[in-house]
């Protein structure tokens, strides 16, 4: 299997062509860094616009923690892809479990947050990944995703 080229930026119109998900469920706009198949970081800019933001919660909106669980799980599935690309258009990836999920404070509008996730160990068809989400260099979020292709 060749290697895909990692560009040097991998925007919001790369994250389409690579993830399934469409709005409102896209949970990243851009990728800072990839190191194939290791460790991934991207962005997600938090704004009032989200539609999450109507009902959760009115008048002291907050983001909630299983998007802030999607959006990790999505920055490696761009991992999981840009390392196996066979699968780009022809497989879904599934998180199929997450461990040690940990909330450590509110996600609100107007904050940025970085999602960094490492390759802990791949055995067999599954990928286990070390995932932290953050705001101003502040852990908010940390869990240990596990995804395999189908």
């Amino acid at each position: 299997m060749d290697e895909l080229s990692v560009p040097e930026n991998i925007d919001i119109v790369e994250i389409l062509n690579l993830l399934p998900h469409r709005y409102p469920f896209v949970m990243v706009d851009r990728i800072l860094s990839l190191e194939m198949g290791q460790k991934i970081v991207g962005l997600k800019n938090v704004t009032i616009n989200e539609p999450f933001f109507q009902g959760h919660f009115p008048g002291r909106p907050i983001m909630p923690g299983v998007l802030i669980l999607e959006g990790m799980a999505q920055v490696g599935g761009i991992m999981a892809y840009y390392a196996n690309k066979d699968a780009i258009g022809n497989k879904l990836l599934f998180f199929v479990g997450i461990d040690k999920a940990r909330f450590r404070k509110p996600v609100v509008p107007g904050d940025q947050l970085i999602f960094t996730l490492e390759l802990v160990k791949k055995k067999k068809s599954i990928m286990v990944m070390s995932a932290k989400a953050k705001v101003d260099d502040q852990v908010v979020a940390q869990a240990e995703l596990m995804a395999t292709f189908t």
